[in-house]
């Protein structure tokens, strides 16, 4: 076996999918298939015409502003208790 599907395999899914789904289902799992596959194509174009030209554009934005430097405290963080040795 090459591992590819002759027409007999297909005929066999084909009749799995109607005995399943029934005939009636079917145009509109396929209608609402073709849907979502124009939806996704549509927004993948989107994101690669958006991400063409901000590659051209680069430095665009203000830079942005430094904070100062922090300073040391001189207080602890964590409390400190004697232990009285018994």
């Amino acid at each position: 076996m090459s591992g590819t599907f002759s027409w007999s395999h297909l005929l066999i899914i084909a009749l799995l999918f109607v005995v399943l789904f029934g005939a009636k289902r079917l145009p509109d799992a396929a209608r609402g298939l073709g849907r979502s596959l124009r939806i996704f194509k549509s927004e993948v174009s989107q994101m690669q015409n958006e991400a063409s030209p901000a590659a051209g554009a680069a430095p665009a934005q203000q830079p942005a502003q430094q904070l100062p430097p922090a300073q040391p405290s001189n207080q602890a963080t964590t409390p400190q208790t004697e232990t009285k040795s018994v």
